[in-house]
């Protein structure tokens, strides 16, 4: 087991990126994410959260970041490992397996 406990964020909103046409939606990516690294890596630890852009924050952060998304610098559902940026719109998994591997978690064989 690591020591580290990577924090998952994705934030996104209900309506589907313009930008992003067939893909999923945030909350839908969100829940993929959580189950498919749940699979890779069981019983390690990690946070994942989902920040609705279009509610109000109350947190300074994820509204410096909601609006980066809403000035249109960056697509969303936006994912973040640790503060980095490692996905935007169309989400692919492998990039978020590495990304947690590079912080230590162990894939299951």
């Amino acid at each position: 087991m690591t020591e580290n406990h990577p924090v998952i964020e994705i934030y996104g909103a209900e309506v589907i990126c313009a930008s992003c046409v067939n893909a999923p939606s945030s909350k839908d990516t969100y829940e993929w994410l959580q189950a498919a690294i749940s699979r890779k890596f069981p019983g390690q630890p990690f946070s994942i959260r989902y920040i609705d852009i279009e509610q109000p924050l109350d947190s300074e952060r994820d509204q410096e970041w909601a609006e980066r998304i809403q000035n249109d610098e960056f697509f969303y559902p936006l994912v973040l490992i640790n503060n980095e940026v490692i996905g935007e719109g169309y989400i692919q998994i492998q990039p978020v397996f590495s990304a947690l591997e590079k912080l230590g978690l162990v894939p299951s064989v």
